[in-house]
């Protein structure tokens, strides 16, 4: 529970490195490298817990949220989406690494880019929904624009992933991690 609640936090501190967009009501965060790195580091309890506990931190009111934000307004309104995608994308996440200790680049990779493809289409969805937007515009306000920096951050999350495992392993560690 110890190591969850660790990344609970680093969810919620890495949230508010946020860029709101003139053109959206999608801000550019960090958050996405901490769900990410909760999937590849954490078994999928853990994983699902952490981002449970980030979410019920936001929706009682916490400002965990980007941009110093909580309520939950931020869990109905037009990004809410996004914030309900992190639960499926890390148990995603992790169940494909599952038993694969970060081992094979293109398996790692399959996880980072399934839970980016939950991620936007939650997202997405109530993107749309809310807005009143046509699959297209949710796209284009949604989606496209973050895609080159969310694949940057999948890559830096590979690559902590594999630092932190190989680290906590070469110290006797890694049964602090996983499920």
């Amino acid at each position: 529970m110890t190591v969850s609640a660790l990344f609970t936090a680093l969810i919620a501190i890495l949230a508010q490195i946020a860029v709101p967009l003139p053109f959206s009501p999608v801000p550019f965060t960090g958050q996405v490298i901490g769900i990410l790195l909760a999937g590849l580091l954490l078994g999928r309890r853990a994983a699902v817990l952490a981002v449970t506990a980030y979410l019920l931190l936001g929706a009682s009111g916490a400002p965990v949220f980007s941009l110093a934000r909580g309520g939950l307004y931020m869990l109905t309104g037009p990004t809410g989406g996004y914030l309900w995608g992190f639960v499926p994308a890390v148990y995603i996440t992790a169940s494909i690494i599952k038993d694969n200790e970060l081992s094979s680049i293109y398996r790692t990779a399959l996880a980072m880019i399934s839970a980016l493809a939950i991620i936007y289409i939650c997202g997405a969805a109530q993107l749309s929904l809310i807005m009143g937007y046509s699959a297209g515009q949710a796209l284009l306000v949604g989606v496209i624009p973050f895609l080159p920096l969310d694949l940057f951050k999948a890559a830096l999350a590979i690559f902590l992933g594999r630092q932190i495992h190989i680290t906590l392993r070469r110290n006797k560690l890694d049964h602090v991690i996983g499920e």
